[in-house]
């Protein structure tokens, strides 16, 4: 693995402001032949949170210049493997980017990221040195043929890592050994002038719109309330069709056709959804007595997908730990937030207000803010800051001008 060597941690209030970015590097992967088949060139800051004795705290880090494509790294195979750019860096980290294509597209299906806890220049203090993963579905994706390219930054959220790619150029399936002329744009630097694409061929379950409708959900118990959630909710679901083409689908909850029910334990708080398309969509949360804190542990899908191979999709991971929040207060977070489930599933929460165990009255408790809000507070403070620190420099050397001007001036 290369050295950690140019990485740095930035200021967090910098990195949201997009004022410090690492440098752009560019990554090739080779297929035996030395001919190239995977291209990138961009540059990346992470930012990750992770516990130390004293409670959880977050960092934030730059790819560094000298990161390296492993070999490991792959081309693919016809109908065996899909391509993979894998990025090492560091004390044991590695950015892996793994793609996908169709007839007409391709696209980063997984973003993986691998962090390794006992590499104190990045985690002081960690009280677990294990090595972790993360990964997430990505909107990274372009026309066969045309590299992608997006000049904004381009967030991708896994667990409790968020990736933000900067001035990014992409290309798998390389055709000319380097990359094409003709792009495609992302959505962020859009609008662009583009035509409706084609419906899917199977419309149910219905695709999901950019923003799901956000519903108040409750269970109770013989003790009374004990969960209270308003969120936003949207599932990706990553699937083989019956014709063996990888599909990756979003599909909202629409809740005028979902019943909601529940369960309450001393440990355990449960909100089931069910709905025609599908059977079971469970959150469970729990908590930790010892911190007096609450987190959604576990997240469970059972659906239908009727132009799958196997047409009935399950998956479910008991050892998440989102949405935490202090027993008695409430977890509120306006931003989007994506909870990896499995490697193939993912869910998108919006707008989410959540508290489990001890609800008082029905109604939510002290309010604790998710990271990403917080740090959306203080943009506009530094930017304010920034514009009151130019004046005041202005008005300065505005006196100092003055000064030096009267001073040129003798009395006779």
């Amino acid at each position: 693995m290369a050295a950690l060597g140019g990485a740095r941690r930035r200021p967090l209030l910098l990195l949201l402001l997009g004022l410090v970015h690492g440098a752009a590097a560019v990554f090739v992967v080779k297929d035996a032949n030395g001919t190239a088949c995977i291209m990138a060139n961009f540059s990346a800051a992470f930012m990750a949170s992770y516990d130390t004795r004293s409670g959880p705290k977050n960092v934030t880090f730059d790819l560094p210049s000298d990161a390296a494509v492993l070999n490991s790294s792959s081309c693919g195979k016809e109908n065996a493997s899909d391509p993979s750019l894998m990025i090492a860096f560091g004390r044991g980290h590695g950015l892996t980017l793994s793609f996908t294509r169709n007839a007409t597209r391709y696209s980063v299906q997984l973003m993986s990221f691998i962090y390794n806890l006992s590499d104190t220049q990045i985690f002081p203090n960690a009280s677990s040195k294990v090595i972790k993963t993360v990964e997430s579905a990505t909107d990274i994706r372009a026309d066969i043929n045309k590299k992608y390219r997006c000049v904004s930054n381009n967030q991708i959220h896994m667990h409790n890592v968020t990736v933000t790619l900067h001035d990014a150029t992409i290309q798998a399936y390389l055709a000319n050994n380097t990359f094409s002329k003709e792009e495609t744009r992302c959505e962020q630097d859009g609008p662009f002038p583009t035509t409706a694409p084609p419906p899917p061929p199977h419309p149910s379950p219905s695709p999901a719109p950019e923003n799901p409708p956000v519903y108040k959900y409750n269970v109770s118990g013989t003790n009374g309330t004990c969960l209270l959630a308003s969120m936003g909710l949207q599932l990706n679901v990553t699937y083989k069709r019956k014709d063996n083409m990888t599909m990756t689908r979003v599909f909202s909850i629409n809740p005028n056709k979902t019943t909601a029910g529940g369960s309450c334990s001393p440990q355990l708080v449960t909100l089931e959804l069910r709905s025609e398309s599908i059977p079971l969509l469970a959150f469970q949360f729990g908590m930790n007595a010892s911190t007096s804190r609450y987190f959604l542990q576990g997240i469970q899908l059972n659906m239908t997908l009727p132009d799958a191979r196997d047409p009935t999709f399950k998956a479910a991971n008991s050892s998440l730990r989102a949405l935490q929040a202090t027993i008695g207060n409430s977890y509120k977070c306006n931003a989007e937030e994506r909870v990896q489930v499995t490697e193939a599933f993912s869910i998108n929460i919006f707008k989410v207000w959540v508290q489990a165990f001890q609800v008082q009255g029905d109604k939510f408790g002290s309010v604790e803010e998710c990271q990403l809000d917080e740090n959306s507070m203080l943009i506009p403070i530094a930017v304010g800051g920034a514009l009151a620190g130019l004046v005041l420099i202005v008005l300065i050397a505005y006196l100092i001008g003055r000064k030096r001007s009267h001073a040129g001036y003798q009395t006779i």
